[in-house]
């Protein structure tokens, strides 16, 4: 059972939220996680964590999820209990929602969490603690994903973590929408936000993303997605990706955490 607390963890976000405002890291998590919940001998439950002012981000994960394994389940968590009241209408079979945070009070262990655009207002030294404590509510196998997005999701940025923490960053865009790889800096998760400086490697994987950009402007006649793909194979000689063109073609690349990680 997850543990009892006499009230939630954590602190209220502005509750900012979107239809399909979340639909990258959505597709994104179906596709790679997808195998994972198909194996799991009962049905899967996910958790969409402080999904804000309005549920649809939950209802379209749902949806999204069981793409990839019809038996998926979905708890939403929100910490104001006014929005939780405002989800219930929305509430239907293995959909619901609850007043709660980051001790996520539902029974059992879970295969996903999805914590999108909750952790910006936090400081940077409180994250590592709420992976952790995130983490511990995961089932064998199971997955975290924390990130943040622009307002109508066309550029976001995201950490994978399992039960034995952070495992990779994936780089999601509407490739017409970029002007650089690097103006996905804006959407980096807490974690990484305030390490876009010289000396961190995040810093330096953009400025590499960048000239490899760069370098493939001849490709931009053949379309933004020919000329993601072109950099991102450049991209690839020096920094250890977790993906392929399959997901290169969705304007997404996937780096290995440890290569990211900040130094300190």
């Amino acid at each position: 059972m997850a543990p009892r607390t006499t009230r939630p963890v954590g602190t209220p976000t502005r509750g900012t939220t979107n239809p399909n405002r979340l639909r990258r890291m959505d597709r994104w998590i179906a596709a790679v996680h997808g195998p994972a919940l198909r194996r799991s001998p009962e049905p899967p439950l996910a958790v969409d964590l402080g999904y804000g002012a309005a549920p649809w981000t939950a209802v379209e994960l749902l949806a999204r999820l069981r793409t990839a394994e019809p038996r998926t389940r979905l708890y939403g968590i929100e910490i104001e209990p006014a929005r939780v009241e405002a989800a219930k209408p929305y509430e239907e079979e293995g959909l619901s929602f609850l007043h709660g945070g980051f001790e996520v009070p539902v029974p059992g262990r879970v295969a996903l969490i999805r914590a999108a655009n909750v952790l910006r207002q936090y400081d940077e030294d409180q994250v590592a603690a709420v992976w952790a404590r995130l983490c511990g509510r995961l089932a064998p196998g199971g997955l975290l994903v924390e990130g943040t997005c622009d307002e109508i999701g066309r550029r976001h940025v995201w950490v994978a973590l399992d039960a034995a923490g952070p495992r990779t960053v994936t780089f999601a865009t509407r490739l017409g929408s970029l002007d650089r790889p690097s103006d996905l800096a804006e959407r980096l998760p807490k974690a990484l936000i305030h390490r876009n400086v010289p000396g961190e490697p995040v810093h330096a994987f953009l400025r590499d993303f960048d000239r490899a950009w760069a370098a493939a402007a001849p490709y931009a006649s053949l379309g933004a997605r020919q000329r993601w793909i072109r950099s991102v194979r450049d991209l690839a000689a020096d920094w250890p990706l977790a993906d392929g063109p399959r997901r290169w073609r969705q304007g997404e690349v996937t780096v290995r955490w440890e290569a990211l990680a900040p130094r300190t």
